[in-house]
């Protein structure tokens, strides 16, 4: 059999560490050094990848690279990244098989970097087109952002997640990105208030400060001065390598509105703003300390920011609410409280910001069409190990543990379990074993720490550290992983190492020193309800979305989960989801802890080796088989490699495999047959099955495609040919016959309509005429005004239809002939245009009180219905405005112009039975005055009346009044009068 020659015969070293001779951790080492040296950062254990840290950019990510790997098999070419990559994406598109990349390692080992190459190279191979090309870069462009504000500089790593990211990206048939979903776990939000020495705080903080314009950050009310703010860290401002303003210039937040982006930056100037703000205790008559804001300016400018009332944040950080059941109590805060309200404050501002802005970019690249298969790529934070371990490290190396234990189950335990269930073949396995008793002693209901942790929260009464501890020492003493200084356990009495605030436990990776100080106090995460309103109080455009439990209308008395428990949850699922997909591992190695280019540090390299299981995993695959394949799927992907089983195979699958084997002469001591698979040893034998395949696909190709043109071509031109000769015989005679009619028919037309439209126009003209001949001039000018009330009224007021067919009287009450209003005739010496009775509502209760009405050429007069005394007389130049609603009542509100004189007692509110006709005649009256300007009237089903010093509101609503079918006012508080309307038919 001849095989194509492999490149992983000439490498530097060896590529695949399975062919590793002699194997051993220090020749294992030592190939890993060799590799590196010469610029080789990738190496092979079987289809796991290592990735070495090579801390500078290396020219093997160029888009001819990106094709060389292109729908290559995994080991034809050299060791990279891309290959495996290719390998899931293949995977995934061709046996629609969904796929999960873990990138695992420490912190500063290169998991960032690595799931963004593996992002870049699927977004290079898939299909293209415009709607592809968008979402291929709405889920790039969505790594800057997650980066801005989730990655800082820490002590290992300048630009160090500190936040996990799993996205899971989704594909149609074609292997084309249709959009995906991004998941984020545990922001280290403490890193927001408080940074180690030698660390700096998010990235999104010295961008803004550094590449903003002047014009954005004075709206921000900020400086670029970084000590103006006690949040960030001024030891390790700036980082060799990143250059913040040129990164803040260059993100873009994908799908977010211009109004989006300016208030997440306003929110991110709210937090380093709140940093500035500092208390001062103040002595109360009781003796007690109360605390006090030193300067207001920052708080000022913060609640400007917001939309905060300052009164309101204020209090929020003197005081605390406890509610209990229907029971409110407040208490007075201390300094050392107040400095702990303001720090939960920014921590679960900025935290929550994060998460809004997940969702919103989940928003921007999520599915919209019937999911298909799905690629997950997990980068999550590494083991760590730091000079002070606290809360946030033990939950991070909990989520590594279990990401240890899925590898050992997926690939060593589970290979080991095939082989034996297979071929009946066994290993001997030595690995950390005891990590499993380890994730039990983390998580186990009773005794485990994270329980003891939450139980140790919810327990009434004092709950500090120190009693944390001591449950601890008490329940933990005798675990063979758990060292204290306190614990009952004797040998640990005099170890000077283990400070007594500190506990210790033994990780797959080693051993971690934690400080207890901190872990009640982040696990309960907890944030004063008062702070909580104050922020749903705001009125900034996100905060309310970011502090939901703040509504006071929904308050919840409930304590909110902790910390602890909801990452587990949270990591309990992402497990979950990793178990149902076909994994892929990159194990990432950092070769030394100065992040330094070209220095390989043998001790840190082989601990990380140790503590992955690399060696293990190489021993697993020398002892066993490079590929398995069920002999159903075998057999559909290589029948057409054999005449016998080319195109169906009538037999058992695995038969149709031997008879497949046998024909290609593959020698037997490549392969062995398996209870259901069939297991091959090297990849050379794969090759050579892929290469065939490859080469028998593209002959059938090229044989359908020769038969189906030849087909496609003569069928098609026997049918024009006698198509053709038919269809242009008719089409000929059928153009002609047509045109002819078209031109005989279209003549007889148009003289036919010219002479009738000439008859019809003298007609109508003649008909015009005779029906205008017959108005008298008082008949017009009912005409007109009932015109004029249409232009106002019309589809805009329900009572309008009504009043169409009834006529405008103008005087109802006949003032100039009845006797009983003598008296008022003579007060007005104007002719009255309009008399009527109207009832004034009163503001006080919403009653109306009987009032006539009069509407002469100047004036508005008010006179009481029963004396005929004139209670209000307002020229109509004081008129501003009339107001009506669009419903079937007759309310109507005179607003007057403000300083007017007959505005000193405030508006009239007035409801008429005759409403159209009132607001028509005061329509016309004033658009007829030459010394007055246009009445402008105002159809609103709500609108404000000033009543003397006080505006009050009108609301009309639909409703059942009391009394049957008439409407009703009713005044609902000092600023609100509400008018119910019936619900019309």
């Amino acid at each position: 059999m001849e095989v194509k020659t492999s490149l992983l015969d000439n490498m530097i070293g060896v590529g695949d560490m399975v062919l590793l001779e002699p194997l051993s951790e220090e020749s294992f080492i030592e190939n890993l050094r060799n590799r590196f040296d010469h610029n080789e950062i990738y190496t092979y254990i079987g289809s796991v990848v290592i990735s070495m840290n090579p801390y500078r950019s290396l020219p093997i990510y160029t888009p001819d690279k990106v094709e060389e790997y292109r729908n290559r098999n995994f080991y034809e070419l050299s060791p990279h990244i891309y290959a495996l990559a290719d390998e899931a994406y293949r995977s995934l598109r061709d046996q629609d098989k969904d796929q999960c990349i873990l990138i695992t390692g420490e912190s500063g080992a290169g998991k960032t970097e690595a799931s963004k190459l593996v992002m870049s190279y699927v977004a290079a191979v898939c299909g293209k087109g415009q709607e592809v090309n968008k979402v291929k870069e709405q889920l790039l462009q969505s790594n800057p952002v997650l980066e801005a504000f989730g990655n800082a500089k820490t002590v290992r790593n300048d630009n160090s997640s500190r936040f996990g990211k799993y996205m899971d990206i989704e594909f149609d048939f074609k292997g084309d990105p249709l959009g995906g979903v991004i998941s984020n776990y545990l922001l280290e939000k403490s890193r927001v208030v408080k940074q180690p020495r030698g660390e700096r705080n998010f990235h999104v903080f010295y961008q803004l400060l550094s590449g903003a314009s002047d014009d954005t950050l004075k709206k921000l009310k900020l400086e670029r001065d970084f000590s103006k703010y006690n949040y960030l860290s001024l030891d390790s401002a700036a980082v060799n390598g990143l250059d913040d303003a040129a990164n803040f210039r260059t993100v873009r937040i994908v799908g977010f509105m211009e109004d989006e982006v300016q208030s997440v930056l306003e929110l991110v100037a709210a937090v380093l703003k709140l940093g500035n703000i500092e208390f001062k205790p103040e002595s109360r008559c009781n003796g007690s300390d109360e605390s006090r804001i030193k300067d207001k300016n920052d708080l000022k400018e913060m609640c400007e920011l917001l939309g905060i009332e300052q009164t309101v944040l204020e209090r929020a950080f003197s005081y605390r609410t406890v509610e209990a059941k229907m029971e409110k109590v407040s208490t007075t805060l201390n300094v050392a409280q107040a400095y702990y309200a303001r720090d939960a404050l920014a921590k679960n501002l900025y935290s929550r910001l994060f998460s809004w802005l997940v969702t919103r970019i989940n928003e921007s690249i999520k599915v919209t069409k019937t999911r298909h298969k799905v690629m997950g790529v997990l980068d999550i934070y590494g083991f760590e190990i730091f000079e002070d371990n606290s809360f946030e490290q033990f939950i991070i190396n909990y989520c590594n543990e279990k990401l240890q234990q899925i590898f050992i189950e997926l690939t060593l335990r589970e290979e080991q379990e095939e082989y034996v269930r297979e071929v009946h073949l066994t290993f001997s396995i030595e690995h950390f074993d005891t990590m499993i008793g380890n994730l039990f002693f983390y998580v186990q209901h009773q005794n485990g720490i994270l329980a003891m942790l939450d139980e140790e929260c919810l327990r009434p009464g004092t709950v500090t550290d120190e009693t944390f501890l001591d449950k601890l020492n008490t329940i933990c003493a005798e675990h063979q992983h758990f060292e204290s200084r306190l614990s009952k356990n004797s040998k640990f009495l005099t170890d000077h190492s283990l400070p007594h605030n500190c506990f210790r436990i033994q990780h797959y990776a080693g051993k971690v020193l934690y400080r207890v100080e901190g872990f009640v106090d982040k696990n309960n995460d907890l944030l004063y309800r008062d702070l909580s309103q104050a922020m749903y109080k705001a009125t900034h455009s996100l905060i309310k979305q970011l502090f939901p439990e703040g509504n006071p209308a929904k308050v919840n008395l409930k304590r909110p989960p902790t910390a602890g428990f909801q990452f587990k949850a949270s990591v309990g699922t992402l497990m979950r989801n990793l178990q149902t997909k076909n994994p892929n591992y990159i194990r990432c190695i950092k070769p030394n802890d100065k992040k330094a280019s070209h220095i390989f540090t043998e001790s840190l390299v082989g601990h990380q080796a140790r503590y992955l299981g690399l060696m293990e995993n190489v021993r697993v695959r020398r002892a066993g088989y490079a590929f398995r394949q069920a002999y159903e799927p075998c057999l559909e992907r290589y029948k057409m490699l054999c005449k016998r089983t080319w195109p169906h195979w009538r037999g058992p699958a695995r038969e149709g495999v031997e008879v497949l084997m046998a024909d290609l002469q593959v020698p037997t001591e490549e392969f062995s047959y398996g209870r259901s698979k069939i297991f091959i040893r090297n990849p050379r034998t794969l090759f050579f099955l892929e290469e065939r395949r490859r080469q028998c696909l593209q002959d059938l190709a090229t044989l359908i495609q020769k038969i189906y043109r030849g087909w496609k071509c003569r069928s098609q031109f026997l049918l024009l040919k006698k198509s053709q000769i038919v269809v242009a015989a008719w089409y000929r005679r059928y153009a002609q016959k047509k045109k002819y009619q078209q031109i005989k028919s279209a003549t007889t037309v148009v003289q036919s309509y010219t002479r009738g439209w000439q008859i019809i126009f003298c007609y109508v003209c003649v008909q015009c005429k005779k029906y205008r001949s017959q108005f008298t001039e008082e008949k017009k000018a009912v005409y007109e005004e009932k015109l004029e009330a249409s232009k106002i009224f019309k589809d805009k007021k329900a009572l309008y239809p009504s009043s169409v067919n009834q006529p405008f009287k103008g005087d109802y009450l006949e003032i100039t002939k009845n006797p009983k209003y003598q008296k008022l005739n003579s007060a007005v010496d104007e002719k009255v245009l309009l008399a009527d009775v109207v009832n004034k509502i009163n503001r006080a209760n919403g009653k109306g009180t009987a009032r006539i009405f009069l509407l002469t050429k100047k004036s508005v007069v008010l006179a009481d219905q029963k004396t005929g005394q004139v209670k209000a007389s307002v020229p109509l130049p004081d008129l501003a405005s009339v107001s009506v609603s669009t419903q079937s009542d007759g309310f109507f509100a005179l607003r007057l112009k403000e300083g007017s004189a007959s505005a000193t007692k405030g508006d009239f509110l007035l409801s008429s039975e005759h409403l159209i006709e009132i607001i028509t005649k005061l329509h016309r009256t004033g658009a007829t005055a030459a010394d007055q300007e246009q009445l402008n009237i105002d159809i609103s089903d709500e609108f404000l009346v000033q009543f003397k010093q006080d505006k009050v509101c009108v609301k009309f609503i639909q409703g059942a009044p009391k009394n049957g079918n008439s409407v009703s006012c009713k005044r609902k508080n000092n600023r609100l009068l509400e008018v119910s309307v019936p619900t019309t038919a």
